[in-house]
């Protein structure tokens, strides 16, 4: 008997699910999609994204004792906690950002067929796509990626900490809303947006790339492999590197523009391509790519996780396939099409008679 009654709570439950899941708009199925993709995989790679900021932004504290040194440093000073310093900043930005990010990108995907239906399906539409939602979502997320550099930034010995807060005469940011309301304080709006302009810069072409290399090699699979979570890997590590090799250059300008003020050089940031030019004369071009192999080490799990949980959301979620979508496009063409040869005909009709 209590077994009939479980199994009978058991299917009101999925028929609850079941009408929840039916009265979802797509855009939000695709937004829910997106956010635990993105917070999943950031947080599987926090630690490496960690050592990545430090090795970008301390150049002479960490480069000089390596990967295997900077994991050591960060243990004895800071304990594991220290392998996630930031990383509610970071988590509290990707979950919005790649919710946008991703939704943005089937927006304007859909968007781009339906006003322009004779353009070509296929990677370069994803390029586009891609490059436009990579932008908007940076847009609106960045101040919580500054947030999220800064915190990262800090190596702090909670054993030397004075009353003051101050760290080997470093300001020590308390968590993210402390750390919001005293860059406000100081700079205001500019300060929450400082390095935006190099994030657009490495964005635009990042993001479209990222999505341009994994719908163009998923399209070499055969169709009975296509749902395989193994090829799914594979083809979103390699759009992941592909991607980012090419845009690392601007990543490191924006994340020097972000720690600036605590930098122990006098030499300014001034424009993206001009803190360009000034990293080369300083630091030399090797700093451009600076932390790259580890970061390598990132984008592979990062991205790879990150395409594999959303299309497998996507199915949990019953996100139609763009090729149900695309019928169903064509459907309601037709459809539109026909009502209006009906409407004239009839108006047609009644003038005649």
């Amino acid at each position: 008997m209590e077994e009939e009654k479980r199994e009978e709570e058991r299917q009101k439950g999925v028929l609850l699910l079941d009408n929840v899941l039916q009265s979802m708009p797509v855009f939000a199925k695709e937004s829910v999609a997106g956010g635990v993709a993105g917070g999943f995989a950031k947080t599987i790679v926090a630690p490496l994204e960690r050592v990545k900021i430090l090795f970008q932004t301390r150049r002479s504290e960490f480069q000089s004792i390596g990967l295997t040194g900077s994991f050591k440093k960060i243990t004895n000073t800071e304990g594991i906690s220290g392998f996630y310093r930031g990383n509610g900043a970071s988590v509290a930005r990707i979950v919005p950002y790649a919710a946008l990010h991703y939704m943005a990108y089937e927006q304007y995907r859909r968007w781009i067929i339906e006003g322009f239906p004779d353009v070509r399906r296929g990677p370069v539409l994803d390029l586009v796509a891609g490059s436009f939602a990579g932008g908007t979502a940076v847009l609106f997320t960045y101040p919580l990626d500054l947030v999220r550099t800064k915190l990262a930034y800090q190596v702090v010995d909670g054993r030397k900490v004075n009353v003051k807060g101050m760290v080997h005469g470093e300001q020590v940011y308390r968590g993210i809303y402390d750390c919001f309301s005293k860059i406000f304080r100081t700079s205001g709006m500019k300060g929450l947006y400082r390095g935006v302009a190099p994030s657009l810069y490495g964005i635009f072409p990042y993001s479209g790339l990222k999505f341009y290399f994994y719908e163009e090699m998923k399209s070499y699979v055969p169709q009975e492999r296509k749902n395989d979570i193994i090829v799914k890997l594979f083809c979103g590590s390699v759009a992941g590197l592909l991607g980012q090799t090419i845009t690392y250059p601007l990543d490191v300008v924006r994340r020097q523009m972000q720690v600036e003020q605590f930098s122990a050089s006098n030499v300014k940031m001034k424009g993206t391509m001009q803190s360009l030019i000034t990293i080369v004369e300083s630091q030399g071009w090797k700093q451009l790519f600076s932390g790259l192999s580890i970061n390598y080490l990132k984008v592979v799990p990062s991205v790879a996780i990150g395409f594999t949980v959303y299309d497998v959301m996507k199915l949990w979620l019953r996100v139609p396939s763009r090729d149900e979508s695309k019928t169903e496009l064509v459907r309601e063409r037709t459809n539109i099409s026909s009502s209006s040869a009906a409407a004239a005909s009839s108006k047609s009709s009644q003038y005649q008679s």
